[in-house]
């Protein structure tokens, strides 16, 4: 299935020819250091990252096609901020690594009154859920955090049932040279505030095996992209 892409040069992301061996990102990180960035960053991180991103939340959330029942697992819930996004007919699994960020978004789900979802601390490229356990698996701006976003998108295809889907939002690295060579620049600095900011999505949906139904932009500025995947039946 080719992907349908909503910018006439979104195709060239699928056509590079060393996307298979180069790297993801020059600014690698282990799971531990990711956890301790966000055990440090969890009292600020709505102030942040709440308003910045919250149009892509919105927009992202109302793109996963969420029906009466379904299961949804949300990759990297944070501090909860979208838990209220979602429908109130839905089931919501939400896993974070940090429990600084569980915490939070324990009292904001209660602040709430979200009886539709419950919260686990879970490594997203350890889950321990079964196979086929969910219809919508959604990581939201996770896969620029984690230290391998190849093996958790696959932790994300596997507890995906056929038929369902799996999406991810986030920032990849720019197709424009000028602004490419920036991301990567500052990438170093990024990871201490928790992303990072040179992620290649060529290389990522090449070496993932992806091959995504739609790659749309998101946000504003629509710098940030929204991947859906399907599961084959």
């Amino acid at each position: 299935m080719s992907p349908q892409l909503d910018e006439p040069d979104a195709k060239e992301i699928l056509v590079a020819s060393d996307a298979a061996t180069r790297a993801l990102s020059a600014t690698p990180v282990d799971t531990d250091f990711v956890a301790r960035v966000y055990e440090k960053i969890s009292s600020v991180y709505d102030l942040f990252y709440g308003p910045t991103l919250h149009a892509g939340r919105l927009e992202s959330i109302g793109r996963l096609g969420i029906r009466a029942g379904d299961r949804v697992l949300e990759v990297g819930v944070g501090t909860g901020i979208n838990a209220a996004l979602y429908p109130r007919d839905c089931n919501v699994t939400g896993i974070d690594l940090c429990s600084s960020m569980l915490e939070k978004a324990e009292r904001r789900i209660a602040g709430h009154r979200l009886t539709n979802v419950r919260l686990l601390q879970m490594d997203a490229e350890e889950l321990t859920f079964p196979d086929d356990s969910f219809d919508v698996v959604y990581a939201p701006y996770t896969i620029s955090v984690v230290s391998d976003p190849v093996k958790a998108v696959h932790e994300m295809r596997r507890v995906c049932r056929p038929g369902g889907r799996f999406v991810f939002l986030n920032h990849f690295l720019s197709s424009n040279k000028l602004i490419s060579r920036a991301e990567r620049f500052i990438a170093p600095l990024t990871v201490h505030v928790g992303f990072k900011a040179d992620l290649d999505l060529p290389a990522f949906l090449v070496q993932a095996g992806l091959d995504p139904v739609s790659i749309e932009k998101v946000n504003i500025p629509r710098i940030w992209s929204l991947v859906t995947c399907s599961k084959d039946a």
